[in-house]
């Protein structure tokens, strides 16, 4: 089988073209979001029977589904067969803070294999971080009515002021996660 190797595409290709679905999508009357995919699975599953807020018409949402197995697909697709196999380019300094917490370079790897790799998942600790941050990261993506694909895409490009707010709040997060908390848990 033939690999290809690109590069990366240029902000001026990937932003029309994002810029195009998000329009597609506004034009049809929908929202870009993929954490009421979430809703809409626990529906299918029979959520109802536990919770009035899993009913509803999940049949409207199959649109949605579809575009969570397109990012999904495109995501493999890209990392598998469109990739040029070069390691992250890290900022030293960001390599020297990482390894001061325990973390090893990435070796071409998006995420640290000290939390998500498979010997981490059966560690404890490592479980104990990933049920938190998830529960974290659901909570969150409810109370700030959307997740941060929703609010970022769909709500800024509608200038909704919440949106605004939410996506300030995504960032302080981040910021302070990675600057206060993830030290200190490391």
């Amino acid at each position: 089988m033939q690999e290809f190797i690109y590069d990366p595409w240029p902000w001026y290709i990937s932003g029309p073209l994002l810029t195009l679905v998000v329009f597609i999508l506004l034009y049809s009357g929908k929202n870009f979001g993929l954490s009421g995919n979430f809703r809409t699975m626990c529906a299918i599953a029979g959520g109802s029977k536990f919770s009035n807020f899993f009913q509803f018409d999940w049949r409207a949402q199959k649109w949605n589904l579809v575009l969570l197995f397109g990012v999904m697909l495109g995501g493999f697709i890209s990392a598998n067969y469109l990739s040029n196999g070069e390691d992250l380019l890290l900022n030293p300094s960001t390599i020297v803070a990482l390894e001061s917490m325990g973390f090893h370079a990435p070796n071409g790897a998006y995420l640290p294999l000290e939390i998500f790799g498979t010997e981490a998942l059966f560690s404890s600790w490592s479980g104990l971080i990933l049920l938190f941050g998830g529960f974290l990261v659901g909570f969150g993506a409810r109370y700030a009515g959307g997740c941060t694909s929703g609010h970022a895409i769909s709500g800024l490009s509608e200038l909704q002021i919440p949106s605004l707010i939410a996506v300030a709040g995504f960032f302080i997060g981040g910021l302070l996660m990675s600057h206060l908390f993830l030290p200190i848990i490391f």
